[in-house]
């Protein structure tokens, strides 16, 4: 199976058939993407994630905030139990999409676990990441702020943020608050879309 020209087992693509059904079986009583964008899964959402693991392929720690309905999270935790390494964990404070979560790593065989606290309280919990990725979540200032703590941990850190067409304007207002290196992947499955590469994140004093 071919996603987005990431090149994945039999046993893998079998394993997002099975999150495509669990996904598509809870979201009939739980809102865990756009309405509008449902009937589009495996395109706007499924292979839409799978670009952050594409972009950083390597084993490593991840953490996932605002992880909603799987995404990025579960499928980078996916695409991980094909390496047999790695681990994403999953920051949900909506404790109906939290269940959602767990079993659909339970049920996947996915390297990763789920943290149904407030993201301003997660990095109590989680002392240690490589990367940090979050999809349609907040602003990027924002999502800075919230990712600090790890941070000031790891100087190697690196963060994976999907962001629309505004993103320009979402990355000038952050550097007037922070330091950071860029880099800006343009989305295969949306033409307006980025995903943004950041790293040596510092508050500017």
């Amino acid at each position: 199976m071919d996603i987005i020209g990431l090149r994945v087992s039999r046993e893998t693509s079998e394993r997002l058939s099975l999150f495509a059904e669990l996904f598509r079986k809870w979201s009939r009583a739980i809102n865990l993407v756009a309405t509008s964008t449902k009937d589009d899964l495996w395109a706007r959402h499924i292979a839409d994630s799978a670009q952050v693991f594409a972009l950083s392929p390597e084993p490593k720690q991840w953490v996932d905030l605002g992880s909603g309905g799987g995404f990025p999270g579960v499928i980078t935790a996916i695409l991980l139990a094909e390496t047999g390494a790695g681990w994403v964990h999953l920051v949900e404070s909506n404790h109906k999409k939290a269940s959602f979560l767990r079993i659909a790593l339970s049920e996947t065989g996915a390297r990763g676990s789920v943290h149904a606290c407030r993201i301003e309280e997660a990095h109590s919990e989680i002392q240690h990441c490589d990367a940090i990725s979050a999809r349609a979540l907040a602003a990027l200032d924002t999502l800075l702020d919230f990712a600090e703590p790890w941070a000031e941990r790891n100087p190697d850190l690196r963060y994976f943020f999907h962001k629309g067409r505004d993103y320009q304007s979402e990355v000038d207002k952050a550097h007037g608050r922070w330091s950071f290196d860029l880099l800006q992947h343009q989305s295969a499955i949306e033409a307006d879309s980025v995903i943004l590469e950041i790293a040596h994140l510092m508050r500017k004093v």
